[in-house]
C-alpha cells in the first residue's frame, strides 16, 4: 500500500458485470463469459492503482453465491493491493448466471454501486464500463454522478448477430438465446452517452463500430491492452514446470516442438480447423505435438451445448486422424500454468497459434510473445496490429486448413526465422504492449475529460424539513391516487401516512406540469406532499412551500439546449409544439397531430444525435412526446431524492403503473404496479422479485402493497421476513 498523504487524487470506477472476477487464479475459458476481458479489467485496475495520480480504483462486478463456483465470488470486497479493490454487488438471484440473463437486474446493480460510492464518500473522476451490460450500468452511474464515462465494448452485438446469421442461425433463435435486441439498444445508448470509447485496434473502429448508428469517431481512442511482463517472461534454464506432468499423459515424445492453442471452447475460436490442419499435413504429426487448452472441464456431458459440441468435435477429429500420442487436451489447468505453457512453446522451438474466425484483439498473442513464442494468428482483427507492430509472426487464413499446416511446418523448420520472430516478439511487447505503456496512453487520453466542470448537486438547504427525520418514503404516481370512486381508499391511505409522518415521507410523481399536478391534488383533497416530482422527473419541489431543488436543476441542466430541442420538434413533420412559455425549463412537450407524417421516435432520436443535441425522448401516451435532459427521468429523480435525504432505496415504496414509471420501479426500491393498465404498459416488470402487481388498483392497491412489503414495519420482501422454520419475522406496524 502507498503511504503518501496525497489528497484529491483520482478515484476511478471500473465496471464488469458478468464473468467471474477475482484477484488470483482467474478461471479463463470456463465459459463464454470468462474470456480475456476478465483478465484485462483486473490487470487494468491494478495498473491504474499503482500510478501516483490515482488514489483509488474500484472494480465493480456481480456478487455470486453458488455452490457450483468458489466462495471467492461471494465476498463483498477483495483487496487487489495498491488501493485497488473488487467490489461485488448483489443484483438478481444469488446463482451464477450467463450475461444474457442479467438485463432485468442491472438497475439493482446501479443502485448497489451508487450505495457503495456514497458510503466511501469519494466522487469518481471517471466511470469506465466494459462490455454492453456494464455500459448500461455505466451510463446511468455517470449521469447520476455527473462524471465522464469511458467504455470498452470488447465484443459487439451487431457483429455477433451477423456471424450467427451467416452460420445459419435464425433471427428468432438469436434473439431468444442472446437477447440481442436488448444488447444492441444498450450498445447504442452507451455510444451516445460515452465521452470516450477505448478500442484495441483500428479495425474495431472501421469494421465493427461502423455498424452502429451512434458511433462518433472523434470519441474513439486506440489503446492496446497491456501484458504483465513479470508474469509472462522467457523460460529460464532447466525449465520443467508442473504442467509438464499433465502433458506427458498424452504425448509419446513430449520434447518435440509444441504447437499451442489456448482459448475458450467456443466455435468462433475455430479449434477444429487447427486439428484438421495438423492431422492432414503429411509430416507435421511426425515433427511436433499439438496442445489444445480449451478451458477446464469435469464431464463434457454436463457442459453447455456450445462447449460440449466443440469438445465432442475435437475428440472425433483426433480419433478420425488417429492423433493419439501427438495431441494433448488436458481437462484442467490453473491460471499459474498459462505462462508456463507459453514458455514451453518457446523452450521447445514451437509456435503459439490463434486460428479464431475473428479476434477483436488477441491478449494471448502478446502474452505468448512476451515469453518468446513466435505466433501464427488469424488475419481477421487485432492480430494484424500486433504482428505489424512486433514483426513476430505471420497471419493465416482461419478457413484454410492446408495453408495453416504448411505455415506451421515451414516456421518450425526454419531456425533463423523462428529466432527472429521470438526476439522481435519479446522486444516489441515491451515497447508497445506493456502495462506501463497502456496506462500512460490511457491516463493521457482520459485526462482531457477531467477538465470540463461537472458539478454535482449540493445537498438541499432545507434542514428544518420533516424529511430529515424519516427513515422511509412512499412515492406514488399521481394516477395511482385514483379518481372520485377511490375517495375512501385514498382517505385511508392518507391517514395511514399522516399518522406516521415522523417515520414516513410522502411523495407524488407525475409526467404532468406542476400546476396541473397541484390542481389534481387539490381536487382529490390530497395535501401537499413532502416531495413533488413533476414533468417526468425534471422538477423536484419540497412541501409545504414548494421549494424548488436548485441542485437538481443544475445537475440535469448539463449540456441541455432547450432552444435547439424546441426548434427540432417544431420542424418535425406530424408534431405540434405549444409556445415556449408553456414549456418547462428542462422539458419540451410536443403532440403527434398527424401520425402518418410523424417519422417515429427512433428517427427523431437519430436526428437529435446527428445534430449533437443531448436529450432523451419519452412517450407520455399515444400522442404525447416529452424531451428532457439526458440526466433526467423519474428514476434518476427518485435516486437523487434518496441520496440527498439519506433514505435508502430499499426503504422507498414506489407505486405506479404508467409507461414512464419503469426506471423508477426497477432496481432496489420496493415497487408496486397498482394501475389496471400496468401489465400492458410495463410487461418487463412482471417477473421481477421487487415489483408486485397488486390485485386491487389505485389507492387500495397502494394499501395492498404497504401490507405486502410490511412497509410500516420490517420494510422487506415477504420471503426476507420469514425465518427458516416459516415463522414471520416482520415487525408490527
Amino acid at each position: 500500500m502507498r503511504s503518501d498523504n496525497r489528497q484529491q487524487g483520482l478515484y476511478i470506477c471500473l465496471i464488469s458485470v458478468h464473468g467471474l472476477l477475482r484477484g488470483q487464479n482467474l478461471e479463463l475459458g470456463r465459459d463464454a463469459d470468462t474470456g480475456g476481458q476478465t483478465l484485462y479489467v483486473v490487470e487494468l485496475a491494478r495498473a491504474l492503482a499503482q500510478r501516483p495520480e490515482v488514489d483509488r480504483v474500484d472494480l465493480f462486478t456481480r456478487r455470486v453465491v453458488d455452490e457450483r463456483v468458489d466462495d471467492d465470488y461471494a465476498q463483498v470486497e477483495e483487496d487487489l493491493g495498491d488501493n485497488a479493490h473488487i467490489i461485488r454487488i448483489d443484483a438478481g438471484p444469488d446463482e451464477y448466471l450467463p450475461k444474457e440473463r442479467l438485463w432485468d437486474y442491472l438497475n439493482c446493480f446501479v443502485d448497489g454501486a451508487l450505495a457503495h460510492i456514497y458510503h466511501i464518500g469519494l466522487k469518481p473522476a471517471l466511470v469506465h464500463s466494459h462490455y454492453a451490460d456494464a455500459g448500461f450500468v455505466g451510463a446511468r452511474l455517470a449521469h447520476h454522478l455527473g462524471v465522464p464515462l469511458a467504455h470498452t465494448g470488447h465484443s459487439l452485438g451487431r457483429v455477433k448477430r451477423r456471424r450467427l446469421l451467416a452460420r445459419g442461425e435464425s433471427s428468432e433463435t438469436i434473439e431468444r438465446t442472446y437477447a440481442m435486441s436488448t444488447r444492441i439498444r444498450a450498445e447504442e445508448e452507451v455510444l451516445h452517452a460515452a465521452d470516450l470509447v477505448v478500442v484495441s485496434t483500428r479495425q474495431e473502429i472501421d469494421e465493427q463500430y461502423g455498424l452502429y448508428d451512434w458511433t462518433e469517431p472523434d470519441k474513439m481512442a486506440v489503446i492496446p491492452p497491456g501484458v504483465d511482463l513479470e508474469r509472462f517472461s522467457p523460460p529460464p534454464e532447466g525449465f520443467a514446470p508442473a504442467i509438464c506432468g499433465e502433458l506427458r499423459r498424452f504425448l509419446r515424445e513430449p520434447t518435440r516442438p509444441m504447437l499451442l492453442a489456448l482459448s475458450r471452447a467456443d466455435e468462433r475460436k475455430n479449434i477444429a480447423t487447427l486439428v484438421e490442419a495438423f492431422g492432414e499435413h503429411p509430416t507435421l504429426r511426425d515433427q511436433a505435438n499439438l496442445v489444445i487448452v480449451a478451458g477446464n472441464r469435469d464431464d463434457i456431458r454436463d457442459m453447455d451445448a456450445g462447449p460440449r459440441k466443440v469438445l465432442t468435435d475435437l475428440l472425433l477429429l483426433i480419433d478420425y486422424h488417429d492423433l493419439y500420442g501427438v495431441v494433448a487436451y488436458p481437462r484442467h489447468h490453473q491460471s499459474a500454468d498459462v505462462p508456463d505453457l507459453y514458455r514451453l512453446v518457446a523452450h521447445s522451438g514451437g509456435v503459439f497459434i490463434n486460428p479464431a474466425l475473428t479476434e477483436p484483439f488477441g491478449l494471448t498473442l502478446i502474452e505468448a510473445a512476451a515469453a518468446g513464442a513466435p505466433i501464427l494468428a488469424t488475419e481477421d482483427g487485432g492480430p494484424r496490429d500486433i504482428i505489424g507492430a512486433c514483426e513476430n509472426g505471420e497471419l493465416i487464413d482461419p478457413l484454410d486448413s492446408r495453408q495453416i499446416g504448411e505455415r506451421i511446418a515451414a516456421l518450425i523448420g526454419d531456425a533463423e526465422r523462428w529466432r527472429r520472430y521470438s526476439e522481435n516478439g519479446m522486444r516489441g511487447v515491451r515497447e508497445h504492449y506493456s502495462w506501463s505503456a497502456h496506462v500512460d496512453a490511457y491516463l493521457e487520453r482520459v485526462s482531457g475529460l477531467f477538465k470540463a466542470e461537472r458539478q454535482g448537486a449540493p445537498p438541499p438547504s432545507l434542514p428544518d424539513h420533516g424529511l430529515v427525520q424519516v427513515d422511509r418514503a412512499l412515492v406514488v404516481e399521481l394516477a395511482a391516487l385514483g379518481g372520485s370512486d377511490d375517495a375512501q381508499s385514498r382517505r385511508q391511505l392518507l391517514e395511514a401516512v399522516r399518522s406516521r409522518r415522523r417515520q414516513v415521507g410522502f411523495g407524488v410523481v407525475s409526467d404532468r406540469p406542476r400546476r396541473e399536478v397541484l390542481a389534481a391534488l387539490k381536487a382529490m383533497g390530497v395535501p401537499l406532499p413532502d416531495v413533488l416530482i413533476t414533468r417526468g422527473g425534471t422538477q423536484i419541489h419540497y412541501g409545504p412551500r414548494l421549494s424548488r431543488d436548485e441542485g437538481w436543476s443544475r445537475h440535469i441542466g448539463y449540456a441541455w439546449q432547450p432552444d435547439r430541442v424546441y426548434n427540432l420538434l417544431a420542424q418535425t413533420p406530424g408534431l405540434e409544439v405549444h409556445s415556449r412559455a408553456a414549456q418547462g425549463v428542462h422539458a419540451v412537450q410536443a403532440f403527434i397531430v398527424d401520425p402518418d407524417a410523424f417519422p417515429g421516435q427512433a428517427a427523431l432520436e437519430n436526428d437529435l444525435h446527428e445534430l449533437d443535441i443531448h436529450a432523451n425522448l419519452v412517450r407520455l401516451g399515444r400522442n404525447d412526446v416529452l424531451a428532457m435532459p439526458v440526466r433526467a427521468s423519474k428514476g434518476f429523480a427518485l435516486r437523487y431524492f434518496s441520496t440527498q435525504w439519506g433514505i435508502p432505496l430499499d426503504h422507498i415504496l414506489v407505486a405506479g403503473g404508467v409507461g414512464t414509471d419503469e426506471d423508477m420501479l426497477r432496481g432496489n426500491p420496493l415497487g408496486a404496479v397498482v394501475l389496471a393498465e400496468g401489465a400492458r404498459q410495463l410487461p418487463g416488470l412482471v417477473d421481477l422479485d421487487r415489483v408486485v402487481f397488486t390485485q386491487k388498483i389505485g389507492p387500495a392497491g397502494v394499501l395492498e402493497a404497504i401490507d405486502y412489503y410490511d412497509f410500516f414495519g420490517g420494510c422487506r420482501l415477504p420471503e426476507e421476513r420469514r425465518s427458516p422454520d416459516g415463522a414471520d419475522r416482520g415487525e408490527g406496524a
